[in-house]
């Protein structure tokens, strides 16, 4: 009796998206308890950040960042990206880098909630932490002289001075807003820390309608709470960042964003972290102001990185 042979199909590989493909397109979410005292023809929004697979807003620029250094061919050559970060900056270059295959060191100040921290030793990133009384400048401090030092091992990223990092959000969280909004958007609401959502979400709306108002969220004071935003009065103000972009600026306080953020987590169902407490803040105040119109604002990352900071969930809400 002859052999029976069976023919096998060989399927093509089928090739499925790199992880920095799902970057982008976040939802749009209304607030509506927070904000129902206000007109019924305005509407307060908010970009849900945490839906990036890095989960924050600085997927956007980190990956554009990346992208950026290795098609002008500045990484890839065994170089080290090196960069300070607040801490989801380093999380989303931690991300990406692992992604591309490069090695990753970054300066943090100490007093970053020690969730980043370990998610950032964790994606393989080398983690070198500052003096937490320097904040976010003398973790940049740091990083130039590590470069100053090592020119040979490190490519600087300096999210502070890169256009990759507005360009980041001028071509997709600004679209995305002006999509989403059905071109309606008047506000837009950002806090600053490099200033990178702000400058490059607002030269897109601005582009789109001129009318469109631009508000900064900065903390109150120099010592403050608000991680990754900074007090532009007195820190060291990033090379990107256009003072003649913005139409006006809110200053909000540590104690009214702890508050902000248990409001959003119990009336809302948002659980966010602490810029976005402040950011919220600003944009309800900006909605009061209004007899019609919508406001948007970025709401930068999740609360699940901040659960060791026991005074910001340790409350009752008012």
């Amino acid at each position: 009796m002859s052999p029976v042979y069976y023919t096998v199909k060989v399927q093509e590989k089928i090739h499925y998206p790199r992880l920095d493909s799902f970057v982008g397109n976040t939802p749009l979410v209304s607030l509506r308890r927070v904000a129902a005292h206000i007109s019924d023809r305005v509407q307060v929004l908010a970009k849900a950040e945490w839906f990036n697979p890095g989960g924050s807003v600085k997927d956007r620029p980190a990956s554009n960042i990346i992208c950026t250094a290795v098609a002008h061919g500045d990484l890839g050559t065994g170089k080290r990206l090196l960069d300070s970060t607040s801490g989801n900056m380093g999380i989303a270059y931690a991300t990406y880098g692992a992604v591309h295959g490069i090695p990753v060191t970054l300066t943090i100040p100490a007093n970053a909630s020690p969730e980043r921290i370990a998610i950032m030793r964790a994606l393989g990133a080398e983690v070198i932490l500052t003096d937490l009384l320097e904040g976010t400048d003398g973790a940049a401090y740091q990083a130039h002289q590590m470069l100053e030092a090592a020119p040979e091992l490190y490519w600087y990223a300096n999210q502070y001075d890169n256009p990759a990092n507005w360009e980041a959000h001028y071509y997709s969280t600004g679209p995305e807003i002006w999509q989403q909004t059905s071109s309606r958007v008047t506000h837009f609401v950002a806090g600053v820390g490099t200033s990178g959502t702000l400058t490059g979400t607002g030269r897109f709306l601005k582009e789109q309608n001129p009318a469109i108002e631009l508000a900064a969220v900065q903390p109150e004071s120099p010592l403050h709470g608000l991680e990754g935003l900074k007090d532009l009065k007195t820190a060291v103000q990033p090379g990107i960042y256009d003072p003649e972009l913005q139409d006006k600026v809110w200053y909000v306080s540590t104690e009214d964003a702890y508050e902000m953020v248990g409001r959003l987590a119990q009336e809302e169902g948002l659980f966010v972290g602490v810029s976005a407490g402040a950011a919220a803040v600003a944009a309800i105040r900006v909605a009061e102001a209004l007899d019609e119109g919508t406001v948007v604002t970025v709401f930068p990352d999740a609360g699940y990185k901040y659960l060791s900071i026991e005074e910001l969930w340790n409350r009752k809400v008012k």
